[in-house]
């Protein structure tokens, strides 16, 4: 089988999470996602931040960031509960 140096062009790319939990514990710089302490990559000494944590909740609607966002609501858009209302008897 012949090599082919375009297979990897076409690959998908890991979808990059809109809304993490815990955005301080990952190395936002590359595809790999690695641990703080355990970065796999040439970064070295400090991880990449996520651009929430530097631009706030809505940093995917400003600017371009060549990523398809499917709507996503923002952690604190999250609907609150009704409330209870007991019936009189």
């Amino acid at each position: 089988m012949p090599f082919a140096p375009h297979a990897r062009a076409f690959a998908m790319a890991k979808k990059f999470p809109i809304h993490p939990k815990h955005p301080e514990r990952i190395c936002w710089g590359c595809d790999k996602y690695c641990p703080v302490d355990a970065m796999g990559c040439g970064n070295g000494s400090s991880r990449t931040q996520h651009p929430m944590e530097l631009l706030g909740d809505d940093w995917y609607e400003h600017g371009d960031w060549g990523i398809d966002v499917e709507d996503a609501p923002s952690p604190s858009a999250v609907p609150a509960l009704p409330k209870f209302r007991p019936e009189a008897a």
